[in-house]
């Protein structure tokens, strides 16, 4: 399916030059002169090479349609990460590096949509928002403003987060998947 460069999203698998790649990063460039442009950072889905690549703001390319078939996440072991078919209970085993956008914000049982290329396991999308356990933050400052400041924070998966000074540890919040920010308490 061919898509405007500027609809391209983090976690998209693009078909370029032959090859399969997934988009980590992007970035929409608007010079004070001259054309607006996508730049992308993609990593190679068969050799893991990374590239980034600048596409003019008029191009298209070429989006890889996948199936998508919704999946629970059982538990890691080492670089595996294990999920099974909520349909069918057949179980499938993910590499480390195709989850590495997900890792901050999955836990055991939670459910997700593993997108497939041909039967072969390419992507796995989380939900917009998941909620997490606060597990470890500073303690807050007696006067300090509610507004405009955060402070770090630790998240149950290990992933740090900014966050609110009010908020303590034990306190469980609702986690932005795409920007890794801080949306709300839950």
């Amino acid at each position: 399916m061919q898509i405007n460069v500027t609809t391209i999203r983090v976690g998209n698998i693009l078909e370029v030059d032959g090859a399969l790649w997934r988009v980590m990063k992007t970035k929409h460039v608007t010079p004070g002169k001259g054309v607006a442009c996508m730049q992308v950072e993609m990593r190679n889905i068969e050799s893991g090479t990374k590239t980034n690549k600048r596409f003019n703001s008029t191009e298209r390319v070429e989006r890889v349609t996948l199936s998508q078939r919704k999946m629970q996440f059982l538990y890691a072991d080492g670089d595996d990460y294990h999920f099974m078919d909520m349909e069918t209970y057949d179980q499938i085993t993910l590499g480390r590096n195709m989850l590495e956008n997900a890792l901050p914000y999955l836990l055991p049982e939670m459910e997700v949509i593993v997108e497939f290329h041909e039967d072969r396991p390419l992507n796995v999308q989380l939900p917009q928002t998941v909620v997490l356990e606060v597990v470890e933050c500073e303690a807050s400052i007696k006067g300090q403003t509610a507004t405009g400041s955060y402070k770090p924070g630790k998240l149950e998966t290990g992933a740090s987060i900014m966050v609110p000074p009010y908020l303590e540890a034990g306190t469980k919040i609702r986690v932005n998947t795409e920007t890794g920010e801080f949306v709300e308490r839950a």
